[in-house]
């Protein structure tokens, strides 16, 4: 969401480069955040069956070099503003930091109890 509302926003304010930037940063840092997801969630399930996890630490660099290629033929191919990229990246912690101020805001307000 936090993505969309940026790509939105910088269509109608800003060049065309920093709306790619926006996009191709926010579609990254959720492709990185599934990858993630689902190789911790492989190497939790291996620990739990009683075997050696077989993840290696190939895999996590493997994600930022994906990560680090798309943004730099995007640079290159003047597709993309590496600031934007960047700031579409971390479009994905913002939107983290809403909903902690939003959980936190309905525990505070309804008196909600973490149990």
């Amino acid at each position: 969401m936090a993505t969309a509302l940026a790509v939105l926003v910088s269509g109608f304010l800003a060049p065309w480069r920093v709306t790619t930037g926006l996009l191709l940063g926010g579609m990254l840092a959720l492709i990185n955040h599934r990858w993630l997801q689902r190789s911790t969630r492989a190497a939790f399930a291996v620990l739990v069956a009683g075997q050696k996890p077989r993840i290696t630490l190939l895999t996590y660099v493997l994600r930022y070099f994906v990560i680090g290629l798309a943004t730099y033929f995007a640079y290159e191919l003047k597709l993309a503003s590496l600031v934007a990229v960047v700031a579409g990246l971390s479009t994905f912690v913002v939107a983290l930091f809403v909903e902690a101020i939003r959980e936190f805001y309905f525990a505070i307000i309804q008196r909600e109890e973490i149990s």
